[in-house]
């Protein structure tokens, strides 16, 4: 069987207000709330509102071949609840199909994983019982904020009872080996790992209206074509990508939309593969080798690390500087804090 998996990371952050010297003392509230709803209001009706619309739609119309999977961080649950509750809605009538997986992840899209381990089991706690709240699933797979990855981080995931993780497919990490099988953790092969294959999915998120990239303009068929001509030994694909990708970063006019609603028939007519959901995946698939990953990966810029956040002594710094006041704060009973 071979398979492919959609999936896509929903994240909205807290946007903060100018913050003055002299509001220092004085006023605690550190939150842009125009900023926040006006951004929220904007990205829900570009790309939130009308891509689960096409989903669905494709769902109902494929009768069931057609599947996706989403990681939505609390952050972004959080200002859909106060915003757009149409949002949510949308959402749940894709849960409702039975054809479409959450994630677990670390609730703040924080970077618990790579500082704390009980800050980031009871941030996944958290999050994993929202998801259920709200859509009715408990999340089986698992997606690290913007894949962060290593093998520690990885026997953390399983040992919070999940098989199955999501890591940006590398090529530091990987060297020669493909990110289209499935591998297994380094400190336990309980745990199996997806690869993203950034090459595809960044076709789709970032070069997709690049007028000046060679393969412009990108179709539904050629992409198909690219698939069915990989190495015939080849069984996942994993396509990853941020989900305002999506009439939000490309924008309709870019055709987009048309790209994605066109997607499934020519995969499914024109190729081997199948859509699957990451869980499917796990459940079914068999890890070809270990995949050894000591020093912490992620899906950002080249480097493909953790520098874009703690790449300087100010960043580390203040990083050490917060985490270093956990147990203050969680002694701490008053809410707003």
């Amino acid at each position: 069987m071979k398979n492919i998996c959609l999936h896509f990371q929903v994240h909205l952050p807290f946007k903060l207000r100018t913050y003055r010297f002299f509001d220092i003392g004085t006023d605690h509230y550190y939150y842009d709330d125009f900023l926040n709803k006006s951004t929220l209001l904007r990205v829900a009706k570009n790309s939130y509102l009308p891509m689960n619309t096409i989903l669905l739609e494709l769902i109902k119309k494929h009768k069931g071949k057609f599947k996706v999977s989403f990681s939505i961080s609390g952050s972004a649950i959080e200002q859909f609840e106060r915003y757009t509750p149409e949002v949510i809605e949308s959402f749940q009538n894709l849960a409702k199909t039975g054809k479409v997986e959450f994630l677990a992840q670390p609730y703040g899209h924080s970077l618990a994983a790579i500082k704390s381990e009980e800050e980031f089991c009871e941030q996944v706690e958290i999050h994993s019982n929202k998801i259920l709240e709200l859509f009715g699933k408990t999340p089986k797979t698992f997606h690290n904020t913007h894949f962060i990855y290593s093998d520690y981080i990885g026997e953390m995931v399983l040992n919070m009872g999940y098989k199955g993780m999501l890591v940006e497919g590398a090529k530091h990490i990987l060297g020669w080996k493909s990110p289209n099988f499935i591998y297994y953790n380094a400190n336990n092969p309980k745990l199996k790992i997806l690869l993203r294959n950034y090459k595809m999915s960044d076709d789709i998120a970032l070069r997709f209206s690049n007028h000046s990239w060679d393969q412009w303009p990108l179709t539904a068929g050629k992409m198909a074509s690219w698939i069915q001509n990989l190495p015939k030994d080849e069984e996942i694909i994993n396509l990853c990508m941020d989900y305002e990708t999506f009439g939000e970063y490309q924008h309709k006019s870019t055709g987009i939309f048309d790209f994605v609603a066109a997607l499934p028939e020519a995969i499914l007519n024109h190729t081997d593969f199948e859509f699957a959901t990451p869980s499917e995946i796990v459940k079914d698939g068999q890890p070809v080798s270990v995949l050894s990953v000591p020093n912490t990966t992620s899906c950002a810029d080249e480097e493909r690390d953790l520098s874009p956040w703690l790449g300087n002594n100010l960043q580390r710094e203040a990083f050490d500087a917060l985490y270093k006041h956990i147990d203050s704060i969680n002694s701490i009973e008053d809410p707003q804090i």
